[in-house]
């Protein structure tokens, strides 16, 4: 047993790590040091805490110990505690199994940035997986015989579990101070690269995922479908066909009563030659999925399939009912014309986006537009998009 944390050196350590790497320094120096002989080697909690055994520390000399320092913090700017909450109750089960998995997607960019991580490190080839994968993709490929191990346990900061060392939950950086040293630590990556293009892959990567954030098309659709079917069912009318309460004091006036309709909905479907059968089906079921969320069923649905001209108009209890027919040219417009026809609340239109739209927003009618595939062309403004990856 040796004495106390050789500070020091750690701190040289950490000072090298970030000279070396410049587009890490804000994120190294917000991390507190905590001193701990529970902690096996470095771990970090979700408040951006730094546990370090002082034995760690005396037995590594100063440049793998700054390969460590970006090791730990690497799983912060990746989120791995956020990503890990979000596995299935059985994928998150073994937390040392996660953190493993963890290590391999750190470990596969700091390797190839010819950094000197200590000779037990894990990495994808220590199981024959292939590099460049995110944790959540090695998981499940990690063979059975991973088993937990004290001497692997980045923290809480990592795989998501509190440690018995960390100090809780008071304290430390924010979430929302986190977010704030990801952006500035992702645009000096960027900026990095643009200058020398000396930045891993990985780090590339996570980058632009910070800087140009993609969007749960699902999630977006879901809204936009919910907001559609909201702002219709609001649209109270007068109604003759249930005469209201009042006109019991006016004997000889009958009065309209107040109705709210059931919102109707028309999905007007590209079926040009552009359009992939597994692009519309995958796009139909998410669909059909909406739909049943925000309670639009029965015979409330009407769906047409468009080329340049409509081949199909009919009214479906469910999406699955669908019949797709054309597969020649493209023009939207003859599509949500069709579908005026109906009187529908809103029109969803499945697209890849080549396509002329309607001059002007409709009368009475939201458009819906869902892009499918990647660089289509945007619809005009009024109509509310939403992307649809491959």
């Amino acid at each position: 047993m040796t004495g106390g944390l050789d500070r020091t050196k750690l701190l040289a350590a950490r000072f090298r790590a970030a000279q070396d790497r410049p587009y890490l320094a804000t994120a190294l120096f917000s991390l507190t040091v905590v001193e701990s002989r529970q902690v096996p080697t470095m771990g970090v909690d979700r408040r951006w805490r730094c546990y370090v055994s002082p034995d760690f520390v005396d037995r590594l000399p100063v440049p793998q110990l700054a390969a460590v320092w970006i090791h730990e913090v690497a799983h912060l700017l990746r989120d791995h505690h956020g990503r890990a909450d979000q596995l299935s109750d059985a994928g998150r089960h073994d937390h040392f199994r996660v953190n493993v998995a963890q290590d391999c997607e750190i470990n596969d960019d700091l390797l190839a940035d010819q950094l000197p991580l200590p000779v037990d490190r894990v990495e994808p080839k220590t199981f024959g997986l292939p590099d460049g994968l995110l944790f959540e993709q090695y998981l499940p490929l990690l063979p059975p015989s991973v088993v937990g191990h004290e001497g692997i346990d980045c923290g809480s900061g990592a795989h998501g579990l509190g440690r018995p060392w960390e100090t809780g939950s008071s304290g430390g950086v924010s979430e929302v101070e986190a977010g704030a040293i990801r952006r500035d630590t992702a645009q000096a990556v960027r900026a990095h690269t643009r200058s020398r293009g000396t930045v891993p892959a990985g780090w590339a990567r996570w980058a632009a995922d910070i800087l140009e954030p993609r969007v749960d098309w699902r999630r977006a659709l879901t809204g936009a479908v919910r907001e559609a079917a909201a702002w219709a069912s609001g649209a109270v009318d007068y109604t003759y066909h249930r005469p209201s309460r009042r006109s019991s004091a006016m004997r000889t006036v009958v009065l309209p009563s107040l109705r709210q309709p059931v919102p109707r909905v028309a999905i007007v479907v590209d079926t040009s030659g552009s359009m992939g059968d597994a692009q519309l089906a995958a796009a139909l079921a998410e669909v059909s999925g909406v739909l049943r969320a925000v309670g639009i069923g029965g015979n409330r649905v009407t769906v047409l399939s468009c080329d340049a001209d409509v081949h199909v108009v009919r009214r479906v209890h469910t999406v699955g009912e669908v019949q797709l027919a054309g597969g020649g040219g493209t023009d939207m417009r003859v599509g949500v014309s069709h579908a005026l026809k109906v009187r529908p609340h809103f029109v969803l239109v499945l697209t890849d986006g080549y396509t002329p739209w309607p001059d002007a927003p409709l009368e009475s009618t939201r458009v819906i537009a869902g892009l499918i595939g990647g660089n289509a062309p945007q619809p005009p403004s009024w109509i509310t998009t939403i992307q649809i990856d491959d």
